[in-house]
């Protein structure tokens, strides 16, 4: 951290004393158990951070420390501050409230229905009010208000909204304005480095062109986010984007000799994928790295004495009502896969995000995504690709099975080298990242079993 959290800091959710979690998109901090009611959301509701035990780009945190310091919780329980909510019985929870369903229904109202937001007054047109909301936003980035522009984000401002007059998104004005922690906050929100203005211009031209060094080489880095992410996850190390390495691509050292037909099939059918449907692909992976490695960390910093299966472990990733009922299946089907089934996933996505960026993609295809999940996790149980898989609403069901499994399949795991061309990575690096993975869903196995006998 940039800095020691002040003993005054409290759980914005239930005013718990010593918050340890942060809510990346919502600007605040969050105690243990508010936090496992978070994670149960998804990321598309709440991106959850370790304030110590996870690495942080220093902007980003100092971004979501500037929000809280600001008051930036009062835009999520705005109605709340109304004196008739306490006529109306209407109230945030707090410390001594049980988890479920206490603190789990006021943080689903909070964050997911939006129930305390300040509302605009309706008009016949959504469509002109965001527009508004959004011109707004493009006009406050160039200012250090953070907490403005995520009330105009919280309201429907769109971070990617492309001015009709200016010529330019608000990330654009941000960059030129050299304003680092507005450009996290659009970031956070979806906004794209790589966009171009009516010039042909990115945010990072901007940037530069301002002196603005540091916000040139965040916005970079923010650019490769995802792929950084993925690397990181499999080799402990991220590419050197200041002296033009965009890609780390890690791959089996045996990989020549252990690619099976089923496997070179799921890896043909991922290049011949469109572009959208490989982003989404590549984003749904990412997102499923993010919830184990959450989890590790979580395992990592909770009194397992007291920790309560049922209430906060996140088997598999949430529905995200925006997706097709076909993709979330898919996304929750990625829990199912072990860790080198996983990895194998997480190296075709690293080595065809790089192709695709440095060349032509290969032809497209309609083949639907859900069949890549199924060939690569079917490749080392030796299933037919015909077999029925069971739908998402069962993966939950069947985790036990899977991480018996993952402890059975321990001697399969096979050491990576690097792609020569993108910078060493050791095998030694390797399997000591490895091995923690292994040691966290091995101790995520022996508590689902404790607990499960208490249940009995």
């Amino acid at each position: 951290m940039s800095k020691r959290l002040r003993s005054s800091e409290v759980c914005a959710d239930c005013s718990g004393p010593d918050p340890s979690w942060a809510s990346v998109n919502r600007g605040t901090f969050i105690c243990d158990e508010c936090c496992s009611v978070h994670r149960s959301l998804g990321r598309h509701i709440s991106q959850v951070r370790h304030l110590k035990h996870t690495p942080w780009p220093p902007t980003l945190l100092q971004m979501v420390e500037t929000l809280y310091n600001n008051g930036a919780n009062s835009i999520w329980e705005h109605s709340l501050l109304d004196p008739a909510s306490l006529i109306s019985g209407r109230r945030k929870a707090n410390p001594q409230d049980k988890v479920h369903p206490n603190k789990a229904e006021f943080i689903r109202a909070k964050y997911q229905m939006l129930a305390f937001v300040h509302r605009l007054p309706c008009r016949d047109d959504d469509s002109v009010t965001a527009k508004d909301l959004s011109k707004q936003l493009h006009s406050s980035v160039r200012t250090g208000n953070l907490e403005t522009c995520l009330r105009l984000l919280s309201l429907g401002a769109q971070a990617n909204f492309f001015h009709p007059e200016k010529g330019n998104t608000p990330l654009h004005v941000a960059s030129k304005a050299g304003q680092i922690l507005q450009a996290e906050l659009l970031a956070v929100y979806g906004a794209d480095p790589g966009t171009q203005d009516a010039s042909g211009k990115t945010p990072v031209d901007y940037a530069r062109q301002g002196g603005h060094h540091e916000l040139a080489e965040r916005l970079v880095e923010i650019q490769y986010e995802l792929t950084d992410r993925l690397a990181f996850y499999l080799c402990g190390r991220k590419p050197d984007h200041k002296n033009g390495q965009h890609f780390i691509i890690p791959q089996m050292a045996d990989s020549s000799l252990d690619l099976s037909e089923l496997a070179k099939a799921a890896k043909k059918k991922l290049q011949s994928l469109s572009n959208h449907l490989f982003e989404e692909l590549a984003m749904d992976v990412y997102d499923e790295v993010d919830r184990r490695e959450t989890d590790a960390v979580w395992l990592a910093t909770q009194n397992h004495s007291t920790l309560v299966t049922e209430t906060t472990v996140v088997p598999f990733l949430p529905v995200n009502p925006e997706y097709s009922s076909t993709r979330n299946q898919g996304r929750q089907k990625l829990a199912r896969f072990n860790a080198h089934e996983f990895a194998t996933l997480v190296i075709d996505i690293l080595s065809d995000a790089k192709r695709r960026q440095q060349g032509s993609p290969l032809s497209s295809s309609k083949d639907n995504v859900e069949l890549i999940l199924r060939t690569i996790s079917n490749q080392h149980s030796g299933e037919s690709q015909d077999n029925d898989q069971p739908d998402y609403d069962s993966v939950a069901s069947d985790e036990d099975t899977d991480l018996d499994a993952t402890a059975s399949k321990a001697h399969r795991q096979k050491s990576l080298d690097s792609d020569l061309s993108d910078g060493p990575v050791t095998v030694q690096e390797f399997m000591e990242v490895k091995n923690a993975l292994v040691a966290s869903e091995a101790k995520i196995q022996q508590l689902m079993k404790l607990l499960g006998k208490d249940a009995n």
